[in-house]
């Protein structure tokens, strides 16, 4: 086994693809350069977004909120009010399709419809927090502005358009009350919200991650280091969306390199190529079918590898948890010889941790950019979403010990990693009540 092992390392080492290939704190180090020059304009991959968002006002007790989650192709609609121990009571919770989903829209109508949605909920409260995961430029005055929809989502007229302005009219015109405050925010920081009241704990500061389909990581930066932003309190702090998926100096392998000049979007996302759900899967695919062809695996089971159509990421967790199952992976070296299984465990695994400690690069950025986590009784609240980061075999164990490893152990940094439920809805519960 310590051969196919070593093996399945060199091939990977070869082509730069190994998880020894990734220095942890050169990595962590480059991600902090892309964050500082995206912090006072300078070019960088990160976008480092400014929400106008911040996380000092207390969070009130009996008070309904009404929230809403759009992302992707649905939509969710309900209220929410904290007791007076902070905890989340969510109730009306509607399911529906996004507008424009299954029909061009017009800007008008998308608006009504998303409106209409409010109908059953309107009279519970008048402010709105409105988790919009959709890229959109961030104002001071909370509202945000549609940079694009993904693919999916067929209204190009709302591109530019402010969301909560055009939802504010379009209850004011279905007699459901428009001029209501509305605040936007996307499922990141959504999600590094939902960290606050957590158990009833206390935390030095706030990281937001997720890692599903996509990946992102937003935290807490103080408003002195932002550039441009000459109107705002220096004093006090607001919610950074990174946008860290983008993140282009990191290592990257030869396999890497190729795949990304495959997708539809070269060039772009290479952070996330790397790691996330909707891209691990295809990559993994990527090195299996050049292990193949460079004779890692025996005859017929390269062939079989070889006309693998597709791979989710998905596909590769039930592979390394039944490797002898019914899944892709598992049939394709059924037939092999007795070392193909492991072989083929054996890459899906080492690039699986790549990913996870890829993903520990990232949150250990963010955690040293925010200044706080020194005292372990105060450590930094690590909010984490995504099916990829939980579903994911061996993945979040992995993320922790490479955290304890470069985090706590090399630079005296603690951090928690946390799961909140329904955390989208319920940060924008706290951002509609403190915002």
């Amino acid at each position: 086994m310590k051969k196919i092992r070593r093996r399945v390392i060199l091939f990977l080492r070869g082509y730069e693809m190994d998880v020894l290939d990734i220095h942890f704190d050169e990595n962590v180090d480059r991600l902090l350069e892309q964050m500082r020059k995206g912090l006072t304009g300078r070019a960088s991959s990160l976008e480092m977004i400014p929400t106008y968002i911040d996380v000092e006002a207390e969070v009130p007790s009996g008070r309904p909120v009404i929230v809403a989650d759009a992302g992707g192709t649905n939509f969710r609609v309900a209220t929410v009010v904290f007791d007076d121990k902070k905890r989340p009571i969510i109730e009306n919770l509607r399911l529906f399709a996004m507008p424009g989903v299954e029909k061009e829209v017009s800007c008008e109508e998308f608006f009504a419809i998303m409106a209409d949605y409010f109908r059953d909920v309107a009279a519970a409260a008048s402010e709105i927090g409105f988790c919009f995961s959709y890229p959109t430029q961030m104002f001071p005055s909370k509202d945000g502005r549609l940079i694009r929809f993904s693919k999916e989502i067929k209204a190009p007229g709302v591109i530019g358009q402010f969301i909560g302005k055009g939802l504010n009219k379009a209850l004011a015109a279905a007699n459901l009350g428009g001029d209501r405050h509305i605040v936007i925010l996307n499922d990141t920081v959504a999600t590094l919200l939902a960290g606050r009241g957590y158990k009833n704990r206390t935390f030095s500061s706030y990281i937001g991650f997720i890692l599903g389909t996509g990946t992102n990581c937003a935290y807490i930066e103080k408003n002195a280091a932002i550039a441009g932003n000459k109107d705002l309190d220096p004093d006090k702090s607001q919610i950074i969306n990174t946008e860290s998926g983008g993140f282009a100096r990191c290592h990257r392998g030869k396999i890497d390199v190729a795949f990304d000049k495959s997708t539809i979007n070269p060039g772009m996302q290479k952070f996330e190529k790397m790691i996330s759900g909707a891209y691990l899967g295809p990559l993994i695919l990527w090195t299996i079918r050049r292990a193949a062809k460079d004779g890692l695996f025996t005859p017929s089971a390269a062939a079989a590898l070889l006309a693998v159509p597709d791979l989710s990421t998905k596909q590769v967790s039930e592979y390394m948890d039944h490797p002898y199952g019914a899944n892709p992976l598992a049939r394709a070296v059924r037939e092999g010889g007795a070392n193909d299984p492991q072989t083929l465990y054996f890459l899906a695994d080492r690039l699986t941790e790549r990913a996870a400690k890829l993903s520990a690069v990232n949150l250990a950025a963010m955690a040293v950019r925010t200044g706080q986590g020194t005292d372990p009784t105060c450590p930094i609240c690590m909010v984490a979403e995504g099916t990829t980061f939980f579903k994911l075999k061996n993945l979040k164990s992995r993320v922790e010990f490479y955290l304890k490893q470069n985090l706590e152990d090399k630079r005296q940094i603690y951090a928690e990693i946390v799961s909140v439920d329904n955390a989208t809805l319920v940060g924008a519960a706290i951002a509609g009540l403190t915002n």
